[in-house]
């Protein structure tokens, strides 16, 4: 898990705030959760957002990591992509 954290996976860093968080270390939870929304992944946004309302996060961290995950969502949009979305929201 701490390797493909470590090699830029954003669910591998997302897992790894929730085993940190899980262990009682929050602060450090939440910074895999910063790396993890900044890579573009949904559900660090979400985990921010409530370390926000437990004091845990700044509204300045958390301003800047939803920028930068909205960043990293538009890098990764393209019509294929979103073609290949389409195609399986019909399954």
């Amino acid at each position: 898990l701490e390797q493909a954290a470590i090699g830029g996976h954003p669910i591998a860093r997302f897992y790894l705030g929730c085993v940190e968080g899980k262990s009682g270390r929050h602060e450090r939870a939440m910074k895999h959760f910063i790396i993890a929304a900044s890579l573009g992944e949904e559900d660090s946004m979400n985990s921010l957002n409530g370390g926000v309302n437990a004091g845990l996060v700044s509204e300045e961290d958390f301003a800047a990591a939803l920028h930068a995950h909205q960043a990293a969502v538009d890098a990764m949009k393209s019509p294929q992509r979103e073609a290949a979305e389409a195609f399986r929201n019909l399954m």
